[in-house]
């Protein structure tokens, strides 16, 4: 076995009904994965032994054996099906497929495909629509629109959004990003300058400045979830779906990015702001302690925000709640 990657901060505990040996299942994720041998699944790192003899040793598909072992007393978990187990005819019930991810994709997506956070400083280079064809003001799901700002050639598919709500960090009250309301999908028709897209479907009506973007988000899905390298201490600017309760499996925002240390597979505890609440027997206010809510393991870094999923939600998350590394 090969050397294990470790972090220095904390120290795994296995969870109380560990098992010695694990099948991986189609639908797993890294993460349930880690909650089956872990209480922290964030220490994952420091448990899962690395294999040289595979040819991507971090890598895990159903049918693959995870057992634990302990090495100089320490527990680490390895896959069988990586080492010369892996080389028996009979070893493998399943066929090979496609690698777990750390979370489900299609989580994810369900909540992107209903709204993004666009970054101030990615807004005035994303495409636009500029006209529409014909004497319409507005286009709809059939409609020609003229688009500029892109190279997109033709059967390129784009998102229409437009751009809503101003992001403002709680902290320093600057603009960090505008929510982008999903309201359509086009597909190329002609490139050029200006370029023609069809509209395919509306939500709601097309209109000048409304912003493009591709359809297709890229989400890298195969990572450990780790502590984060860095002290993070933020919060929750917006939720993608509308709701005002967030709970699990919900997609977040967050005011930290990689300028703050942030990296994608970090996971970080949600402490819900305390309420201020009126003391009639003394008189005057105070505002309530903070209160553990969940875990979020964040998915998409960007400067200045990044996107989380949360994991685990032990109560109603908020706006405004506070993100921090886990303890």
């Amino acid at each position: 076995l090969g050397t294990l990657t470790a972090f220095s901060q904390g120290s795994a505990r296995l969870a109380e009904d560990a098992p010695d040996e694990y099948v991986v299942q189609v639908g797993d994720t890294l993460w349930d994965i880690a909650g089956t041998f872990l209480r922290d699944p964030w220490y994952w790192p420091e448990i899962w032994y690395v294999n040289p003899q595979v040819e991507n040793p971090h890598l895990i598909y159903p049918g693959d054996v995870l057992a634990l072992v302990y090495v100089d007393g320490q527990p680490r978990v390895e896959n069988r099906m990586g080492s010369s187990y892996r080389l028996s005819p009979e070893a493998r019930a399943t066929p090979l497929t496609e690698a777990i991810t750390s979370v489900s994709y299609d989580s994810i997506s369900a909540f992107l495909s209903r709204g993004v956070v666009i970054e101030r400083s990615e807004v005035d280079t994303l495409p636009h629509i500029v006209a529409t064809k014909g004497d319409h003001l507005v286009a709809a799901a059939g409609n020609t629109i003229y688009v500029r700002g892109t190279s997109a050639q033709p059967g390129e598919r784009f998102n229409i959004v437009k751009i809503g709500d101003r992001l403002i960090d709680p902290e320093s009250n600057d603009l960090i990003g505008y929510q982008g309301i999903e309201i359509g999908e086009g597909t190329m028709t002609r490139s050029g300058d200006p370029a023609s897209m069809m509209l395919n479907r509306s939500k709601q009506e097309a209109t000048q400045g409304d912003r493009l973007i591709p359809t297709a988000v890229e989400i890298p899905l195969n990572f450990f979830p780790k502590a984060p390298s860095s002290n993070i201490d933020g919060q929750i600017i917006a939720v993608v779906g509308g709701v005002t309760q967030i709970g699990q499996y919900h997609v977040v925002v967050m005011n930290r990015g990689t300028s703050h240390g942030m990296g994608v597979g970090d996971v970080l505890t949600v402490w819900q702001r305390g309420a201020t609440v009126r003391d009639h027997t003394a008189g005057g206010s105070v505002r309530l302690p903070e209160e553990e809510a969940g875990t979020i393991m964040v998915f998409k870094v960007y400067d200045r925000i990044s996107y989380g999923l949360v994991m685990e939600a032990t109560t109603a998350i908020h706006t405004e709640d506070y993100v921090r590394n886990p303890t």
